[in-house]
């Protein structure tokens, strides 16, 4: 499959770092934190990615990066203007994909120990529809919370930082999508916020029983806040697949 990495936003949480470079570039050990979703994407046999930021990080990123060779693949580079969520984000890879392809969306700090692999040959098994990759954690306000019909392996609903979360479980920052995706994009409304919001495309994958689910086996980090980039960096210690 393909893979589009979502390395935008303002890094508010991290901020005074964030003032001066995107948080995605930011060392978790030896590298910057992009670099460890490039390599676990790699890992699982992704060759082709589309990376999505914004105007002011584009020549950090391509200074970093640059075409992805001496990391094993091949990255072509899409500018979002404006914020407007993650959905529009996605929008953006919409040329770079062939129709009826299916592919991966990893939000760029979403950190993994263990390899993605096993979930793509799941979904590329997987006749339509949409996965994602759940993780229990601790206080399940903070994220997005899916009611999960265990019996069938799917997800009927995911509420964003609910005060009675369905589960102890949260849908972590890796999707997989078939191309019909892009028509659900043109049909979702912004949120109230004016953003088109992921959630909202996965749960038209829910509501029409087509959303599945794997839980992750290992450890996993959104490293958005200054403990959880400090935690990546005990845990991952610099160490590349």
């Amino acid at each position: 499959m393909k893979a589009v990495i979502l390395a935008g936003g303002s890094g508010t949480r991290l901020k005074p770092l964030t003032y001066w470079t995107n948080k995605h570039l930011l060392p978790v050990g030896r590298y910057p934190m992009i670099c460890y979703g490039i390599a676990r994407l790699r890992e699982a046999g992704v060759r082709d990615i589309v990376l999505v930021t914004g105007r002011s990080s584009l020549g950090d990123f391509v200074e970093v990066l640059g075409s992805g060779r001496d990391w094993g693949v091949s990255i072509v580079y899409r500018v979002q203007e404006e914020a407007g969520g993650i959905a529009q984000a996605l929008e953006l890879a919409r040329p770079m994909l062939r129709p009826g392809e299916k592919f991966a969306v990893l939000l760029g700090d979403n950190l993994f120990s263990e390899s993605v692999a096993p979930y793509f040959d799941d979904f590329q098994r997987q006749a339509d529809g949409a996965m994602v990759l759940l993780y229990p954690v601790d206080d399940p306000r903070r994220y997005g919370v899916p009611e999960m019909d265990e019996a069938k392996g799917k997800i009927l609903h995911i509420e964003e930082k609910p005060e009675h979360p369905a589960s102890s479980y949260c849908v972590t920052g890796l999707y997989m999508y078939h191309a019909d995706v892009f028509d659900i994009i043109d049909g979702i409304k912004p949120s109230q916020r004016g953003e088109l919001e992921i959630t909202d495309v996965n749960n038209a994958y829910a509501h029409a029983g087509k959303l599945t689910f794997r839980e992750l086996s290992g450890w996993w980090n959104d490293a958005g806040t200054f403990e959880s980039l400090e935690e990546a960096s005990g845990k991952l210690k610099g160490v590349l697949p």
